[in-house]
């Protein structure tokens, strides 16, 4: 009989026992906005923090965020008119509580990230220059480099922690949560690939752990995300026992660069400022066929503008349409979009010339681990913020430029919740629980790793159907059941079983991400948001307005359970101390060192 906890399944991935630990207060696993802005403020806060990241501290998702950060920074804009925009393209699934607090705490954080060393675009008055993109109906997108803000706010995140001597630990691929005796966090356990002063798997013992792991975009088989981007995070957090939700709602960025049929992994993302500054979405023919689709055309929310690309496509029997900004001229693209442009004709296309193929390609998960206002999880100790995490800001469908925000935002948030725990002494390291028989999760052949992506794009992708998705998960589970079967037999001299390893160890972390993704999918038998069923084409707001909750049995089943209405439960499994009488407004975090940097546009 098991000994794990009883507040999770006791599943663990097949490594070998951790050959070094050490210690701290919090551990944050990421290194983009999020992870490093809840680093530096618990840092800031006196708490001893650890980064872990999988590769280099820059190397995350966010650095390849093109089009900025959204915040009611503009004369006459409000975050109330901001939290419109997001409750629309959410359609219906937003936590309000929850985008409240984005908006109306945004404009301060965005002035924090200045004063921590980013620098945005300004004007010539010194003004920050401020864009619009699809489904915000005033300019309020904030940038930098013309379309590198990713990259400069994650040189100043980067600097700062290197400034404020944040202890990292690079190149390494977080594998399980270790919990104590009461099922608390009690660290996690991770896998240093390559030399340095820490090598092989490890431990880093804490009492708090905060997953900013970002997305799972590999899962398919075009991506606008990076390598890294395996859902490490949430399959991690799905073994420890925690609840995910929304993980239907794959967000497919209308416009990557098209390169062929046959092209998989990242894509080059085509940002949709580059419609926000009046570029036209046309077919083959030169039409523009996202009028009269959506009364802001070409700039209407990403789920609506990717369904009419797809509808086109399949009327025309095309593999891409076109995104046509040659009146921009030269000067606008070199000066405004300077790595798009880069990005373009390194693949022979000049948009100065010609028209930019492009077609929709896996970007965002809208949904993740379920957390609450706080960033905490179901799981006691675990906080979750950025693109791993489901706050429910974005509900069904993410607003353009509303991801970097949020992890900002909600990051402070976690940082302040988890110095308050402190600063009341109940932020207590346990020591790590002997896991006794945990279930031991077999590892899937990395070989298998197309064929998983192939699946979901196929069955899971932009179009979906009930037989799609039914044909998906049973390709899926049959992958599932031949590791199982392997792993069973790996005594026999002709099976094929997979070694601990990154390759296995992602490949495991995709295979699980993708059965959950495919079974709320499957569970949802409605059109919403970036959730697209052609068997059931409209919005049901009677069945369907609610969220699906997926959690992992110790059987390794899933185990998939509705809200009775849009609200989520209550993730707090122990008491807060105590409050402020806002508990919208977290306290002023503390600052951190400003890293000053001369403008280069």
């Amino acid at each position: 009989m098991s000994t794990t906890h009883p507040h999770g399944p006791g599943i663990r991935l097949n490594a070998p026992a951790p050959g070094w630990s050490i210690a701290a207060d919090v551990v944050v696993v990421g290194s983009g906005v999020a992870g490093l802005t809840a680093a530096l403020r618990c840092a800031a806060a006196g708490l001893s923090t650890v980064v872990v990241t999988k590769a280099r501290l820059d190397d995350g998702s966010t650095r390849w965020a093109q089009g900025g950060i959204a915040a009611a920074l503009g004369e006459g804009d409000t975050p109330e008119q901001h939290l419109d925009d997001t409750l629309v393209a959410g359609a219906g699934l937003c936590d309000e509580e929850a985008v409240r607090a984005l908006v109306t705490e945004g404009p301060a954080a965005v002035h924090r990230l200045i004063a921590t060393g980013a620098v945005f675009d300004t004007s010539a008055a010194g003004e920050i220059e401020l864009t619009r993109e699809g489904g915000h109906h005033r300019r309020r997108i904030a940038h930098a480099g013309g379309d590198a803000t990713g990259a400069e706010i994650s040189r100043a995140l980067v600097e700062a922690a290197r400034t404020a001597c944040l202890s990292t630990i690079e190149n390494a691929l977080v594998l399980d949560l270790l919990t104590d005796a009461e099922g608390r966090t009690a660290g996690v356990t991770l896998h240093v690939m390559g030399e340095g002063q820490h090598d092989g798997v490890g431990a880093v013992h804490a009492p708090a752990v905060v997953l900013a792991t970002g997305g799972m975009g590999q899962v398919f088989s075009a991506t606008t995300n990076p390598a890294v981007s395996t859902g490490d995070g949430v399959a991690l957090a799905l073994r420890a026992g925690a609840e995910v939700s929304d993980l239907e709602f794959v967000q497919f960025h209308p416009t990557v660069l098209f390169l062929g049929t046959d092209s998989e992994g990242q894509q080059p993302l085509v940002s949709e400022a580059v419609r926000g500054e009046g570029a036209h979405l046309v077919d083959a023919d030169g039409v523009r066929f996202m009028l009269g689709q959506h009364e802001l055309a070409e700039l209407a929310p990403r789920d609506v503008v990717a369904k009419a690309i797809m509808r086109r496509m399949r009327e025309q029997g095309a593999d891409h349409m076109y995104l046509d900004a040659r009146h921009f001229g030269a000067r606008m693209w070199e000066h405004r979009f300077p790595t798009i442009l880069a990005a373009c004709r390194a693949h022979g296309i000049d948009p100065v010339t010609e028209p930019v193929p492009v077609a929709p390609a896996a970007h965002y998960a809208s949904g993740g681990v379920r957390t609450d206002l706080h960033g905490r999880t179901t799981v006691p100790g675990l906080w979750a913020c950025g693109e791993v995490a489901c706050t429910g800001v974005h509900g069904a469908n993410r607003l353009a430029s509303n991801s970097l925000l949020e992890g900002l935002v909600f990051a402070e948030r976690i940082a302040a919740d988890i110095a308050r725990r402190s600063s009341a002494g109940t932020l207590t390291a346990g020591v790590p629980h002997p896991p006794g028989t945990p279930s031991v999760l077999p590892l899937i052949d990395p070989d298998t790793r197309p064929a998983i992506q192939r699946i979901m794009s196929l069955g899971a992708g932009v179009l979906r159907s009930e037989e799609s998705l039914r044909e998906a998960a049973a390709a899926l589970e049959a992958v599932h059941t031949s590791a199982v079967s392997s792993d069973s037999a790996q005594h026999t001299r002709h099976a094929k079983h997979a070694e601990p390893g990154v390759d296995s160890w992602e490949t495991s972390n995709l295979l699980c991400v993708a059965r959950v993704l495919t079974a709320a999918a499957l569970q949802r038998e409605e059109t919403r948001g970036c959730h697209w069923r052609e068997d059931r084409p409209d919005r049901d707001d009677q069945e369907w307005h609610r969220h699906l909750i997926v959690r992992i049995a110790p059987d390794r089943s899933l185990v998939v359970t509705r809200t009775g209405h849009t609200a989520f439960p209550a993730t707090a499994l122990d008491p807060l101390p105590e409050h402020r009488a806002d508990p919208l407004s977290p306290p002023e975090p503390p600052t951190v060192p400003h890293v000053p940097r001369e403008h280069q546009p």
